[in-house]
């Protein structure tokens, strides 16, 4: 099935959160200290090692986990299920720059919160297997 590939694919999900954040390419490729191309060879790139995500993540502002486990269909769901003061006015028009915050932002702290509950979980039942 592609759709399960293309979630696995971690170059993707690097393009798309560098571009949620606003980043090019060139900005990434100068944060890590390489090329634009060899940035371009990243996001093209389905596995990365860990230490070079690990960079790439710091670079990007985020976890290591959080570029793992990004959806875009959760992202998607996220900012369309998103309500607050700038959708509505007295004349019911949208003001799209009333937001206070960086959603992005609230995106990567649900997730490293996800991580770390699963995390949660995993310590539990290794200290309940050992029992």
């Amino acid at each position: 099935m592609e759709t399960a590939t293309k979630q696995n694919h971690i170059g993707r999900k690097i393009s798309r959160i560098r571009e949620l954040r606003g980043m090019k390419q060139e900005t990434l490729a100068e944060e890590l200290g390489i090329s634009q191309q060899a940035v371009s060879k990243i996001e093209q790139s389905e596995k990365i090692e860990g230490d070079k995500l690990e960079q790439v993540a710091k670079a990007l502002g985020v976890t290591k986990e959080a570029i793992e486990n990004f959806s875009e269909e959760l992202a998607i769901n996220y900012f369309n299920n998103f309500y607050d003061n700038s959708f509505s006015n007295s004349q019911g028009t949208f003001h799209p720059n009333n937001c206070t915050f960086n959603p992005l932002d609230k995106v990567v702290e649900l997730y490293e919160r996800l991580v770390q509950a699963e995390k949660d979980k995993i310590e539990y039942l290794e200290k309940l297997l050992k029992k």
